[in-house]
Protein backbone atom coordinates (compact mmCIF):
# COMPACT_ATOMS: atom_id res chain seq x y z
CA UNK A 1 0.00 0.00 0.00
CA UNK A 2 1.31 3.43 -0.92
CA UNK A 3 1.58 6.16 1.71
CA UNK A 4 -1.33 8.16 0.25
CA UNK A 5 -3.53 5.06 0.43
CA UNK A 6 -2.43 4.50 4.02
CA UNK A 7 -3.40 8.08 4.88
CA UNK A 8 -6.78 7.61 3.17
CA UNK A 9 -7.43 4.49 5.24
CA UNK A 10 -6.43 6.41 8.36
CA UNK A 11 -8.98 9.12 7.45
CA UNK A 12 -11.70 6.52 6.88
CA UNK A 13 -11.08 4.79 10.21
CA UNK A 14 -11.00 8.11 12.03
CA UNK A 15 -14.40 8.98 10.56
CA UNK A 16 -15.70 5.52 11.47
CA UNK A 17 -14.52 6.05 15.05
CA UNK A 18 -16.44 9.32 15.25
CA UNK A 19 -19.62 7.72 13.90
CA UNK A 20 -19.41 4.71 16.19
CA UNK A 21 -18.82 6.84 19.27
CA UNK A 22 -22.03 8.70 18.43
CA UNK A 23 -23.98 5.49 17.78
CA UNK A 24 -23.10 3.03 20.53
CA UNK A 25 -24.77 3.09 23.91
CA UNK A 26 -21.78 2.06 26.01
CA UNK A 27 -19.22 4.55 24.72
CA UNK A 28 -15.96 3.40 26.32
CA UNK A 29 -13.78 6.50 26.35
CA UNK A 30 -10.79 4.25 27.13
CA UNK A 31 -11.10 2.37 23.81
CA UNK A 32 -9.07 4.95 21.91
CA UNK A 33 -6.65 5.96 24.64
CA UNK A 34 -3.62 4.33 22.98
CA UNK A 35 -4.52 5.94 19.62
CA UNK A 36 -4.94 9.36 21.20
CA UNK A 37 -1.56 9.02 22.95
CA UNK A 38 0.12 8.56 19.57
CA UNK A 39 -0.82 12.14 18.68
CA UNK A 40 -0.97 11.28 14.98
CA UNK A 41 -3.97 12.58 13.06
CA UNK A 42 -4.91 11.53 9.53
CA UNK A 43 -4.20 15.03 8.29
CA UNK A 44 -0.56 15.00 9.38
CA UNK A 45 0.69 13.80 6.01
CA UNK A 46 4.26 14.69 6.96
CA UNK A 47 4.27 11.76 9.42
CA UNK A 48 5.89 8.57 8.18
CA UNK A 49 4.01 5.70 6.61
CA UNK A 50 5.04 3.54 9.58
CA UNK A 51 3.46 6.04 12.00
CA UNK A 52 0.23 6.07 10.00
CA UNK A 53 0.23 2.26 9.91
CA UNK A 54 0.52 2.16 13.69
CA UNK A 55 -2.29 4.72 13.97
CA UNK A 56 -4.46 2.57 11.68
CA UNK A 57 -3.93 -0.51 13.83
CA UNK A 58 -4.54 1.44 17.05
CA UNK A 59 -7.75 2.90 15.61
CA UNK A 60 -8.88 -0.52 14.42
CA UNK A 61 -8.13 -1.98 17.84
CA UNK A 62 -10.14 0.81 19.49
CA UNK A 63 -13.06 0.22 17.14
CA UNK A 64 -13.01 -3.50 17.91
CA UNK A 65 -12.81 -2.74 21.64
CA UNK A 66 -15.73 -0.33 21.44
CA UNK A 67 -17.82 -2.91 19.60
CA UNK A 68 -16.88 -5.78 21.91
CA UNK A 69 -17.91 -3.67 24.91
CA UNK A 70 -21.32 -3.47 23.29
CA UNK A 71 -21.70 -7.28 23.15
CA UNK A 72 -20.66 -7.70 19.56
CA UNK A 73 -18.59 -10.77 20.39
CA UNK A 74 -17.08 -11.42 16.97
CA UNK A 75 -14.75 -8.48 17.59
CA UNK A 76 -13.09 -9.99 20.67
CA UNK A 77 -10.77 -12.09 18.50
CA UNK A 78 -10.15 -9.20 16.13
CA UNK A 79 -9.14 -6.99 19.05
CA UNK A 80 -6.49 -9.50 20.15
CA UNK A 81 -5.09 -9.79 16.64
CA UNK A 82 -4.93 -6.03 16.23
CA UNK A 83 -3.14 -5.71 19.56
CA UNK A 84 -0.44 -8.07 18.27
CA UNK A 85 -0.13 -6.06 15.03
CA UNK A 86 0.23 -2.82 17.01
CA UNK A 87 3.04 -4.39 19.02
CA UNK A 88 4.83 -5.36 15.80
CA UNK A 89 4.66 -1.80 14.46
CA UNK A 90 5.87 -0.31 17.74
CA UNK A 91 9.24 -2.04 17.31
Amino acid sequence: MQKDETVQLHIFLFQLRTRLEDMVENNNSQAFLSYDKLDITPHQVHKSKKEHNLAIFELSKGIADLLQENDISVFKGIYGGLERMCNRFRK
